[in-house]
């Protein structure tokens, strides 16, 4: 059911300080939006009567000669609307969202240009959004952004979970420190990476969380990040003051705007409990609604794949070692000689999609079946790959032929090598491709500086492409599972067929040195905030060298820990990653990855701390059937789980995976129990997780 109540107010200021006053439905917020006395527009927020955000500037600096959207400024209309609606998710965390909110819009007309901008306000119980609106007007039509210069000014010296700020990688481990750090802590914060630029020491990247020192938790990103430049954000370390930083283009410009536009919505998440903010639906009510009618054809989807192997140099993309460059219908792959290494051939991807098949798996991804892997990467290179022509040992109608006997969706891989307007040249086609051999979803990547050399992954050009790729395979009714890509804001709401995103440091860089134990108990708190993550869990062998001698990373967790992840880490498209064969070791613990369902009715964040633990509860969305996962960090705790989220008066079996007494991310990591007992909702369960461990439960109902 749907319901939207609306009531408008409509004002006149006749000073042009007065300040105005916005409340959440709850009132634990309030906002106070004032001109300083030179006509700079600020606003402030408090929560339950504590300041959060200090008074603040909002506005734009615009570029050469043109007077900026800083100051100057009368206030000559406000509204005041309240909002309330109940929708429905094509896919989701939950089956219904409420969207409720309290909306002051602020209409501001600088004196000497006589320009105007609309200051939308939308305040809900769990945060603040904003934005700037530029309406039709004849003093203010095409403009250039050259900063945008909106401030958070925070309380005090917060402790933060962050990383670098960078125009082209968001692939970073988490640092927790005091703002007063980050400077400091900078240059150790970095990591290697295909490509990356950072443009200040006190710059870091949204969404960003911190913990207040009384226990507040604050959280700053964006939603509805379209046509418009990513914000990374800028800190004055004396101050303790954000301001929001624009990834530039290859010219330097932050933006190019035409009126009528919008920015994207800036966002602010407070509260005294942490699961409140994971349970936000904020951002994704600040998108506007699918504009997708028939989504029937956009499904969740659980998949196994030739990927790993490849990942950890167990096996290859390419083909051949034959040749010292490739060109697009030139190489003779015909005549060349196999490597012997690649992963991509027929017969090996057929085990896959037994596997699949056996197992109840939709789909199988291959990565490195078509032309052009021999030297697809660092070479800026234009027409790097076609999307359509195979190599000579991946047979496109065998495979799916067998797929299709087998009950089995292939899933697309289409690496761009960064080459933007190759992608574009040859999208059509390879869309068109997919339709004729039934692939329902793509996996595309951005591995590399973007070609036309200069861009960068988060400029507004380069962000217009990754939603025109969306919007181009809904034509074809086909999902997108998009890599490297601009971390999301909620367009999914928008546009579900964008089913999946990377766009962080995910399972891959387990196979690249590693990652912090702790890391998936941060990610939630920020990557996920903007959408689902292709996280790619379920790694049982932690020991790489196993699959690749000449490789000596190790994945920093347990094998419980792992299956949490696909509970804590909320994806409609879940891989299990591993090698058939690992998990054909531990066939026990496997079972919850293949009962595990990837669409749910309802959730629960039962308990949470940034950098330390997540423990959550989803009920299965058609069944009376509920899933809990908890992911631990380094130090080992112990969890009193109640069940009073279960129906009352039902008998459930429950089976618990979890961490062995021994058990330790670096040490033990393998060392795992399961149980199983009959639980009711007035069942309490005590469950001890190891250092970088967890435990996962699956709650059936009896019969």
């Amino acid at each position: 059911m749907k319901y939207i109540l609306l009531t408008i107010s409509v004002c006149f200021s006749l000073f042009s300080m007065k300040a105005q006053e916005l409340k959440s439905p709850n009132n634990d917020f309030s906002m106070n939006f004032s001109l300083l006395k030179d006509g700079t527009p600020t606003y402030h927020l408090n929560y339950k009567g504590k300041e959060v955000i200090k008074q603040s500037k909002l506005g734009l600096e615009l570029k050469d000669d043109e007077k900026s959207l800083l100051n100057d400024f009368t206030i000559t209309h406000t509204e005041t609307a309240t909002f309330d609606e109940t929708w429905t998710p094509v896919w989701g965390e939950e089956s219904e969202i409420r969207n409720h909110y309290n909306e002051l819009a602020v209409t501001l007309t600088q004196n000497e240009t006589d320009r105007t901008i609309i200051l939308r306000f939308r305040l809900f119980d769990t945060g603040l959004g904003f934005r700037y609106e530029f309406p039709q007007q004849k003093n203010l039509v095409y403009f250039i952004v050259k900063e945008e210069r909106t401030q958070f000014a925070m309380t005090g010296d917060h402790t933060a979970f962050w990383i670098p700020g960078d125009y082209d990688s968001q692939e970073y481990d988490y640092t927790e420190s005091k703002l007063s750090e980050i400077s400091s802590l900078f240059n150790k914060a970095l990591t290697d990476n295909a490509s990356q630029e950072q443009f200040a020491k006190t710059g870091v990247q949204t969404a960003l969380m911190m913990k207040t020192d009384e226990g507040l938790y604050i959280n700053l990103h964006e939603a509805a990040l379209i046509d418009y430049s990513l914000m990374n954000l800028n800190l004055d370390e004396e101050n303790f003051i954000f301001e929001s930083w624009l990834t530039p283009d290859a010219q330097g410009n932050k933006g190019y705007l035409q009126a009528p536009c919008t920015s994207p919505w800036r966002t602010i998440m407070v509260s005294d409990d942490a699961t409140d903010i994971l349970a936000s639906k904020m951002t994704l009510n600040l998108n506007e609604p699918s504009k997708i009618e028939d989504t029937s054809w956009i499904k969740p989807m659980k998949y196994v794949g030739v990927w790993w192997e490849m990942i950890t140099g167990k096996s290859s993309w390419a083909y051949t070692n034959d040749f010292p460059s490739v060109q697009l219908g030139k190489t003779d792959y015909a005549n060349a000689t196999p490597n012997g290494t690649h992963g991509a051939n027929t017969e090996h991807v057929k085990e896959y999609i037994d596997f699949a098949s056996a197992n109840g798996f939709d789909g199988v991804l291959v990565e490195g079946w078509n032309e052009g892997w021999e030297d697809w990467f660092g070479q800026s290179k234009d027409y790097v790959f076609d999307f359509v022509t195979p190599y000579p040992d991946f047979d496109v109608e065998a495979i799916h032929d067998y797929a299709k006997s087998k009950g089995v969706k292939m899933i697309m891989h289409h690496e761009t090598s960064s080459s933007v307007r190759n992608y574009e040249r040859h999208m059509d086609t390879a869309y068109a491709f997919m339709n004729k051999y039934d692939y329902p979803a793509v996996k595309s990547g951005y591995v590399g500086d973007i070609l036309p050399r200069g861009e960068h992954h988060y400029s507004q050009w380069t962000i217009n492409h990754f939603l025109y790729a969306v919007q181009k395979a809904a034509d074809y009714k086909i999902m997108v599972n998009a890599h490297e890509a601009v971390r999301p804001t909620g367009i999914c709401r928008t546009y579900p067929n964008l089913i999946g995103n990377e766009s962080a440091r995910g399972t891959e860089f387990q196979a690249f040195g590693g990652s912090k134990p702790n890391h998936v108990t941060v990610l939630p708190f920020t990557r996920l905030i903007g959408g689902p993550m292709d996280y790619t869990p379920g790694i049982f062998e932690m020991d790489i060298a196993k699959l690749n001698p000449n490789n000596n990373s190790h994945v920093n967790s347990t094998i419980a820990n792992q299956l949490a992840l696909y509970v804590t880490m909320y994806s409609p498209l879940q891989m299990a990653a591993d090698l058939p064969e690992n998990y054909e070791r531990f066939m026990d613990a496997f079972q919850f990855i293949k009962d595990v369902p990837v669409d749910w009715q309802a959730s629960q964040y039962l308990e949470a701390e940034p950098g330390k633990y997540i423990t959550v509860a989803r009920q299965d969305k058609n069944s009376n059937n509920w899933f809990v996962g908890n992911v631990n960090g380094t130090t080992v705790r112990t969890t009193k789980l109640s069940l009073d989220f279960l129906e009352r008066g039902k008998k459930y079996t429950a089976t618990i995976y979890a961490d062995a007494k021994d058990a330790d991310y670096k040490t033990n990591p393998q060392a795992y129990e399961i149980t199983t007992k009959t639980v009711t909702s007035k069942s309490k369960l005590k469950l001890t997780s190891a250092s970088g461990g967890g435990f996962a439960i699956s709650i059936v109902e009896k019969k």
